[in-house]
């Protein structure tokens, strides 16, 4: 009788476990795209960006207007990390840890494995693109709250890089940001000079060669996003650092260019912009690599050496661990961040 009892329990709490599950509101994600004019090249890059557009339950049913978060995504990775967002963001929604909100991703994935949300020049100039282009449509096209006061940027990685990136230059359009473990924040480890990743991309000589390596891929995607060169094949950029034999030799111009264009070294000039962000946060695992707990603490300190206000946190994990789970690092710190410092109606 006992075990029958007990079967019964069990069951009993599989069948509301389902049931709660099952009962969570959905939201709705549309594809949506556009054409810009800002991404057109003669290398080969599709100027049309598919977009993921996460809108959250009775969005259809009501007149109500959100706040938009912009969510960019990862190296080699598109609009479809949508596919793991839709979930946290009804899970955050109906355990109340957010109000509704929209998210939205685009596609900005290249041939070269990511845009950096940069203004390239030659392959295209994706930070006008996301801060025009896709802002513009998203708040024609949908019920949004149309003011940077309700609207935030985060990302990860590569998207945490571009989150820190397009908030610095436009606070104008965004109020609130947060970077997920970001990168290409400064240069050090194997973005540096005396590691093996120039040395081994003074080599190679086709694209076939690059991809062997993945740190020299990411090299050249940082070349043709900050210092392009139309002229040079077959990377069609130019490099701050190279090896003739053993012989390392520094293009001080071109390092320029890549310190202009990387968050750490970009402090000063943008110090006024900074001042005028609501809120601003960044994470990393503690386990990620030096190249990433090293970025990140160099940048957050000089936030804290010039006087910005902002929230560092460094947990365990590595670059990748409990961020895309309903425990991990965007449904419980992200998305309520985002809930705590945007305007709703």
């Amino acid at each position: 009788m006992k075990r029958i009892v007990l079967l019964l329990v069990v069951l009993l709490t599989k069948f509301l476990i389902c049931n709660a599950q099952s009962s969570i509101p959905k939201g709705t994600v549309e594809i949506d795209s556009i054409y810009s004019k800002h991404l057109e090249n003669d290398f080969g890059e599709n100027p049309k960006r598919a977009i993921a557009v996460y809108l959250p339950p009775d969005y259809h049913e009501t007149k109500q207007k959100y706040p938009v978060v912009y969510f960019l995504h990862g190296f080699t990775n598109d609009h479809t990390i949508m596919n793991y967002m839709e979930e946290l963001l009804d899970y955050a929604i109906a355990t109340q840890r957010i109000r509704p909100f929209i998210l939205v991703t685009s596609d900005q994935k290249t041939t070269y494995g990511g845009s950096f949300y940069s203004n390239s020049g030659v392959f295209g100039n994706w930070e006008d693109f996301t801060v025009q282009d896709l802002v513009g449509h998203i708040d024609k096209t949908y019920r949004t709250l149309p003011k940077k006061e309700s609207r935030g940027i985060t990302g990860h990685s590569m998207g945490g890089y571009g989150a820190l990136l397009l908030a610095m230059k436009h606070p104008d359009v965004f109020s609130s940001l947060y970077a997920i473990s970001p990168g290409a924040l400064a240069i050090v480890r194997e973005y540096g000079p005396n590691s093996e990743t120039f040395k081994e991309l003074s080599t190679a000589k086709t694209m076939e060669d690059l991809w062997k390596t993945y740190f020299g891929a990411v090299m050249v995607a940082f070349g043709r996003s900050w210092s392009p060169n139309p002229d040079k094949a077959p990377f069609y950029c130019d490099m701050p650092f190279e090896y003739q034999g053993d012989e390392l030799i520094v293009h001080q111009e071109t390092l320029q260019k890549w310190y202009d264009n990387m968050p750490f070294y970009m402090i000063d000039t943008y110090l006024g912009n900074l001042q005028q962000l609501e809120a601003i946060k960044l994470d990393w695992g503690r386990n990620a690599g030096d190249r990433f707990t090293v970025q990140c603490e160099m940048f957050s300190q000089r936030l804290e050496n010039v006087g910005i206000t902002h929230f560092a946190e460094e947990y365990i994990g590595t670059h990748v661990s409990d961020i895309y789970t309903k425990q991990g690092r965007i449904p419980q710190q992200v998305l309520p961040f985002f809930d705590e410092y945007l305007k709703f109606e």
